[in-house]
């Protein structure tokens, strides 16, 4: 017995062994709705610690234990619904074939739409209710991309930017693969027009605060990618508010679409809050159009035309500003006479045919663009500066007198080639040619006098007399640049994960000193298998800032006077960037979030110095800095409320150049920079809506005007604003589903109240400096808007 009792318990604990020894393979093809493959989805078993992820073809393969009679199987991806599949007592190997479901988040008028793991240098930023938002442009998407982590602006009345320590002019911005330009001579936010951007029009949005791939052109901070949409079927857009007005009207089928949008803006409104009144006369008006014709599945073609008239007009009359502390107060009184007008005219048209296969691309793109801008203005104005505390004598008394007569004209044309090819072994390859050629004619003329108690600056005893500032420019250039790019791009397993890589170089000639640039550049990303939830990035290359005009303008001063010559020696500027980050995803009670870290540093030479003045740039003319740019961003998107996306973000940075010797920060270098978007709406009530706007960063370098970056050791405040909006649908077509006969012509219709500024701070644009006889000089602020309301409503009209 005791010998059978022993028998018995070997054979139950061989046969326990060879269960839990048994192993299980599993395989098959992860597809969506259509067909197509579901790359980087992750297989786990419930039970265990085992994952697999799918590779290009959407093809897996899992080896499970089976200690039980069941194997349960989780298939995920961001995007996609979660499927679980049990198998009972499966056999050694099971194909087992899974469609997953794409799902779209709809965030109250944002949709997010298939979220994809980043592992490029390019994010999604999905952002269809822009015009809900509380922004003094209108809900441009320049106010999206600026609470973006690594972006900065000090200006609500701009629509630019700002990135990880670069200057405006080293922004691309590409609508529907052709880089868009803009006005040269703009000095001050109220000057802006509207942005070329249409919201209405646009159907995504692509954004990189650098490490992106050669494939986009020589900027040295980051690249705006757009993609304007093609209706399918009738709809329009009406809105009205106090700063413009605008519609918008598209329509289509399977073949034709056609869109078209006329924009209104006046700021007029706004600017009366600023310190100096007067009459402002504001208008900005733009029509956009945007026609694409698909044949057959093979052949596309699209046609964007764009026609701006921007004009600027004021009457200054007098200001009254106070600024210092409680112990120190001063006041700043100001007569003036005479007008300013400005005047940018832009046309703009590309035209662009495609012709895709299952495995190849190929994409012409033809586009021209053409500016007219003029600026004038003779103002003079009388000035008083007293302390509050004082028996009211001056401080300082004085007239300033300013003229300008500024004419500038600009032609470019440009073409491109591009292609992509998807290959079995060596990846997807892709490849352009580029060229384009450029005119500008610019004729300036202004100066500056200044006189103070009676004395004309700068003071001489003997001697002409001599203007503070006095300059005069007729150029009138041409060039051409060439480049080409070839790139490739693979996707492989590696142990532990999926790794994603994408190698390129760039190559560009430019005519004006002949030279030629090579930029090579890589980015890798890395998926683990052992937690779907991570992404990590890694970027790195060589990136080339080919100057335009403005760059080559080299300032001289001889008898008392600037004059301008055109540099042939002046190079590009080069960045040589490294990027490593990562993302995690995450659910908290059940909503998706989302946690994005990235570090960088980016060493800057053969730098162009520049003094920046409101939106202004003025350059050196010449190679004569390196420096660097160093930092962290961090960003937390999320569904903080249910239903609603916003997001959190925040940067620390550090950017200096040396010039002469001496280690300078560069006009955008700003320790910190905090910025919340925020959507809400009230429970149980979705008629109602609101976003949230806030910005807190750190003031920026500065000067004083006419001098070198050398005397820019002053720091301005840091830029504090808050912009709240609310919204009620007054109409909806569900509860009135047929008007005038056809159901639901009219879809809805809002109507919403902003407050900007909605704390009353006192933001510091620039400065406006004075000088006594003694040559002591004052900075007195030039604050920016304070609190106002605006009114606005938009009706959505279509089936």
């Amino acid at each position: 017995m005791k010998m059978l009792r022993t028998i018995f318990l070997f054979l139950a604990v061989c046969m326990a062994v060879s269960v839990q020894a048994r192993r299980i393979v599993v395989y098959g093809r992860i597809s969506d709705e259509n067909g197509k493959p579901v790359e980087l989805a992750t297989v786990n078993e419930e039970h265990t610690f085992q994952s697999a992820m799918s590779n290009l073809k959407g093809e897996y393969e899992i080896r499970v234990s089976a200690p039980g009679d069941t194997v349960s199987l989780v298939f995920r991806m961001i995007g996609y619904e979660t499927r679980r599949r049990t198998l009972v007592r499966p056999s050694d190997t099971v194909r087992l074939d899974i469609m997953m479901q794409s799902v779209n988040y709809m965030f109250q008028d944002v949709e997010v739409s298939d979220t994809r793991r980043q592992t490029d240098g390019m994010q999604n930023i999905n952002a269809s209710g822009l015009r809900f938002n509380a922004d003094p442009n209108g809900g441009s998407v320049e106010s999206i991309i600026s609470t973006q982590a690594g972006v900065s602006s000090h200006n609500e009345l701009s629509s630019q930017y700002s990135v990880r320590g670069g200057n405006f002019d080293e922004n691309s911005v590409y609508v529907n693969g052709t880089e868009v330009l803009r006005p040269l001579l703009v000095r001050a936010g109220q000057q802006e027009g509207l942005s070329f951007i249409n919201p209405d029009m646009v159907e995504s949005i692509s954004f990189s605060t650098g490490g992106f791939s050669v494939s986009y052109g020589d900027r040295m901070s980051s690249v705006l990618d757009i993609t304007y949409r093609k209706p399918k079927g009738f709809e329009s857009v009406l809105s009205a508010s106090l700063l413009g007005a605008s519609a918008f009207i598209g329509a289509g089928n399977d073949k034709f679409s056609f869109s078209g949008s006329v924009r209104y803006k006046t700021t007029g409104y706004l600017l009366g809050t600023l310190d100096t009144k007067g009459e402002y006369d504001p208008s900005f008006l733009d029509y956009q159009t945007y026609m694409s014709w698909t044949p057959n599945e093979k052949w596309e073609i699209g046609l964007i035309g764009n026609a701006a008239v921007n004009r600027y007009s004021f009457k200054p009359s007098d200001r009254s500003t106070s600024f210092g502390t409680s112990e120190n107060p001063h006041n700043f009184k100001v007569y003036y006479e005479g007008w300013e007008t400005d005047r940018f005219n832009t046309l703009f048209g590309a035209l662009d045919i495609q012709r895709k296969s299952d495995a190849h691309t190929l994409r012409f793109n033809l586009a021209a663009f053409e500016s007219h801008e003029s600026e004038s203005f003779d103002i003079i104005s009388q000035y008083w500066l007293d302390e509050s505390s004082n028996d009211g004598s001056a401080m300082a008394v004085g007239t300033f007198m300013q003229h300008a007569r500024n004419r500038l004209k600009s032609d470019v044309i440009q073409a491109s080639l591009r292609g992509t090819h998807s290959t079995e072994s060596a990846g997807t390859i892709g490849w352009g040619l580029e060229y384009r050629h450029e005119k500008v004619s610019d004729r300036m003329s202004e100066w500056e006098m200044r006189d103070s108690a009676g004395y004309t600056l700068p003071y001489t005893q003997t001697g002409p007399m001599e203007m503070i500032y006095s300059l005069k420019s007729d150029q009138r250039i041409g060039n051409d640049r060439a480049s080409a790019y070839l790139q490739d791009t693979w996707r492989f397993m590696i142990p532990g994960g999926l790794l994603s890589l994408n190698a390129g170089v760039r190559g560009t000639w430019w005519s004006w000193n002949d030279e030629l640039t090579i930029s090579p550049r890589l980015i890798a990303a890395y998926s683990p298998d052992w937690n779907e939830n991570f992404t990590f990035r890694f970027s790195t290359g060589l990136y080339y800032q080919t100057p335009f005009y403005k760059e080559i303008k080299d300032t001289v001063r001889s008898d008392g006077a600037y004059r301008v010559q055109l540099n042939r020696s002046i190079r590009s500027q080069q960045s040589l960037q490294f990027v490593l980050g990562g993302d995690y995803d995450f659910r908290v009670y059940g909503r998706p979030f989302k946690f994005t870290t990235e570090i960088y540093y980016k060493k800057l030479d053969r730098l162009i110095p520049y003094n920046l003045d409101n939106v202004r740039i003025v350059y050196y003319g010449e190679n004569c800095a390196h420096g660097y740019a160093a930092g962290i961003d961090m960003k937390l998107y999320g569904e903080f409320v249910p239903g609603t996306p916003s997001w959190i973000t925040f940067s620390l940075m550090k950017t200096e150049e040396k010039i002469a010797g001496r280690w300078l920060p560069r006009p955008t270098d700003q320790l910190y920079n905090f910025s919340l978007y925020f959507t809400d709406f009230f429970p149980r009530r979705e008629y109602w809506k609101m976003s949230l706007r806030c910005t807190l960063a750190d003031g920026l370098p500065f000067g004083p005007t006419h001098s070198g970056r050398e005397k820019e050791t002053f720091r301005a405040p840091a830029y504090k604003r808050v912009d709240i909006g609310l919204s009620y649908k007054i109409w909806d077509w569900r509860n009135h589903p047929h008007v005038y006969g056809k159901s639901g012509f009219f879809k809805d219709a809002w109507l919403g109240v902003d407050c900007s500024n909605l704390l009353g701070i006192n933001n510091v644009n620039s400065y406006y400096w004075i000088t006594d006889v003694t040559g002591t000089q004052y900075a007195v602020p030039n604050y920016l808007t304070g609190r106002q309301l605006n009114v606005r409503i938009i009706a959505s009209l279509g089936k």
